[in-house]
């Protein structure tokens, strides 16, 4: 049993968080409070092959395994959680179809993404089906040659923005085996966009709704084959959620680091507010609680990286360990700033907000135990 980093994880993480410095961390809290997407700074990930981390490489993609993608995540955290979850949204949809796609699909789209000259977005949620994800009712019909899309996904992060949607859709009778996925280019005619959400934190990404309105796509965008739609969003979500919770880990990461300088710099009753033992006990117990949440996360990242069988098991205990551990953190880490945690400059209150949705999307932290539950019950 190692739990060394390979001289490779240590510069893959290494060259992520300087790019999470250079490139995020400086205007993240600009970007919050003003609601601005940096498309720009998004793109410029494709140039250090972020954007297409575990698809493989004859078609552009870095070839790496989820235990490097968690490192990526998490580093990329460090400058700012919103943005680097948008860039693990991507490099979903780019492994969906680089893992279920068509060899044409794969050479159309795939090395475009990798260079993130094209831009993912993942559709699943819908008004009405967020936890029931089975329950979908948009739906696909074949029209002659192609397919006519009528529904609408809730909030998808990229609406608006991405150039590529991959959509699960109901093109048979009820329950997971009467979904497809299907991949609809920006510009289609019959695609359009709500208005863009206003949200509590990851307020530096765009989330909206997708609607399709007699949406014709060619019959070609029929991502793998009819009827194993909803497979292949469970298969992305495996990874997406360890994406998430590496994400969230990131955050809270960084509000610890934070709270510890500020402990030491603080001065209160004569002294610095780390030479007391309740603020110790308090810096002991997350510093704990986060190495703990790590541990989880690449265990579960190196079970799907083998692909063991309990696996998904694994998945869903990091999703929910790591991000209710990371909200716990960050939210401890602002209590400890006192009244300067809740004022935006000291940018931990962004955190805070940021973090909380990591316990809903990506399936929430209730459904997550239903996952494990059913596993164990099964066995």
């Amino acid at each position: 049993m190692d739990f060394a980093l390979s001289d490779e994880q240590v510069a893959i993480r290494d060259m992520a968080r300087d790019f999470a410095a250079e490139r995020l961390a400086p205007d993240a809290l600009e970007w919050d409070e003003t609601g601005h997407f940096p498309a720009d700074v998004v793109r410029s990930t494709g140039e250090l092959g972020l954007a297409g981390i575990y698809v493989r490489e004859d078609v552009g993609g870095s070839g790496l395994g989820r235990l490097d993608a968690v490192l990526i995540f998490e580093a990329l955290a460090h400058g700012c959680p919103s943005i680097g979850s948008f860039i693990s949204i991507h490099n979903m949809v780019a492994w969906m179809i680089d893992r279920f796609g068509t060899e044409e699909q794969r050479r159309t789209w795939v090395p475009k993404m990798c260079a993130m000259e094209t831009m993912g977005s993942y559709c699943l949620t819908e008004p009405g089906s967020g936890s029931d994800a089975a329950a979908l009712r948009t739906r696909a019909e074949m029209d002659g040659n192609e397919w006519r899309l009528n529904g609408t996904k809730a909030f998808i992060s990229g609406a608006g923005h991405s150039d590529l949607y991959i959509a699960m859709v109901r093109t048979g009778g009820e329950g997971p085996r009467g979904v497809s996925a299907m991949l609809i280019e920006d510009g289609t005619a019959g695609l359009s966009f709500g208005a863009n959400e206003r949200k509590m934190g990851w307020r530096a990404q765009p989330t909206a709704q997708v609607q399709f309105d007699d949406c014709r796509i060619p019959a070609g965008n029929l991502l793998g084959e009819e009827g194993k739609g909803f497979r292949y969003a469970m298969a992305g979500l495996d990874g997406g959620r360890l994406n998430i919770a590496a994400s969230a880990l990131g955050g809270a990461q960084t509000a610890l680091n934070a709270a510890l300088a500020y402990a030491q710099e603080r001065r209160a009753f004569g002294g610095p507010i780390a030479d007391f033992q309740s603020v110790q006990f308090k810096l002991a117990d997350m510093e704990t609680q986060l190495e703990a949440a790590r541990a989880l996360l690449y265990q579960a990242a190196w079970k799907l990286d083998q692909g063991t069988p309990d696996a998904t098991k694994h998945c869903a205990m990091a999703k929910r360990f790591v991000t209710d551990a990371s909200f716990a953190v960050a939210n401890e880490a602002l209590q400890l700033h006192g009244g300067y945690g809740y004022l935006a400059d000291y940018g931990i209150e962004k955190i805070v907000r940021d973090l909380r949705v990591h316990q809903i999307l990506e399936g929430t932290n209730e459904i997550m135990r239903v996952i494990v539950a059913r596993q164990m019950l099964a066995a």
